[in-house]
């Protein structure tokens, strides 16, 4: 951090029910006026970072957070100070925001943001957001390709927005047409598609990206050119270096018991939780996930939940 002291920050992801985020413009006197940027402030001295974030954003913004998730940490050099970003999300609070030190906000939707010029280190942040909390793997070869697809329409109609290719054992010209088929029908619900990396598909089928196992991610020197990117990792080895490549989401089990894997060693929500301490990139929780499970995984600092069987029942 060029030998600048860290200074902790708390930075406020405040989400209205159809995904709106608030922005706020920094005002006159302050470094970088007139940058857009998430609420939030510096951590005082002892001070927890929920109690910070309830602080600043009673005065900042004049609410009172009822409920908020820990999400993505992410490090940051401004010319001014190096600073550790704590983000969360806030999804309760009680009182209607407006800016108490006179400055502006705007309600923002992922993908479409308005406002300029926004903070450097904003830019993840935007990104993520644009990640829905569910991400469904694939259930071809179990299920049979007209019961998956008929499946996968009626998911994609109750709102399912990400879903991973994962099937191993397809002969090359099944997967390459059943992957057209999925890749057609999931972008006509607004939906994204990535491939596994080990699916031995030769030639686009115009996914989104690519989801790289474990040994392949470890192998990488960068990061592929592929759009969307993604990774499993199970370890915090694999972990660091999704990190070092700048992935744009990893995958982290097995965090619960698993039909597929029955009597392997799992890590349970407080290993999990411990694992992705400070984490920069967002993380999907997998193994043994329900949607019963999505609240606990954001509260243990998850992005959301991938499920496989779950997905298509």
């Amino acid at each position: 951090m060029n030998g600048k002291k860290i200074v902790d920050v708390v930075a406020a992801v405040i989400l209205q029910p159809d995904g709106r985020f608030l922005l706020a413009q920094r005002p006159e006197g302050k470094p970088y006026a007139g940058y857009w940027e998430f609420p939030g402030g510096k951590v005082e001295e002892g001070e927890s970072l929920a109690h910070a974030l309830k602080r600043e954003l009673h005065e900042e913004l004049g609410i009172e957070v009822e409920h908020a998730w820990p999400w993505l940490v992410r490090h940051f050099d401004y010319e001014h100070a190096s600073v550790k970003l704590h983000f969360f999300r806030v999804v309760a609070w009680h009182g209607e925001a407006h800016g108490k030190e006179n400055q502006l906000l705007e309600w923002q939707v992922p993908g479409a943001v308005r406002v300029t010029p926004l903070l450097p280190a904003n830019g993840p942040i935007l990104r993520a957001l644009e990640l829905p909390p569910i991400l469904a793997i694939s259930q071809v070869e179990s299920l049979g390709e007209a019961v998956f697809m008929a499946r996968m329409e009626a998911a994609l109609v109750r709102g399912l927005r990400l879903i991973q290719i994962r099937e191993k054992t397809l002969p090359a010209a099944v997967l390459e047409r059943v992957a057209r088929q999925m890749v057609t029908l999931a972008h006509a619900h607004g939906a994204r598609v990535v491939i596994n990396t080990e699916s031995g598909l030769s030639t686009s089928v115009g996914e989104d990206g690519v989801h790289l196992p474990g040994a392949a991610l470890m192998a990488l020197e960068a990061r592929p050119s592929a759009g969307l990117v993604g990774a499993s990792c199970h370890s915090a080895a694999e972990l660091e270096r999704a990190a070092q490549l700048g992935l744009d989401y990893v995958q982290l089990s097995p965090v619960l018991p698993t039909l597929t894997h029955p009597g392997a060693e799992t890590l349970g929500w407080d290993g999990f939780a411990r694992l992705i301490r400070d984490y920069p990139l967002p993380v999907y929780a997998l193994g043994g996930m329900g949607l019963d499970e999505l609240d606990t995984a954001r509260q243990m600092g998850a992005h959301g939940i991938a499920m496989l069987r779950a997905s298509w029942s």
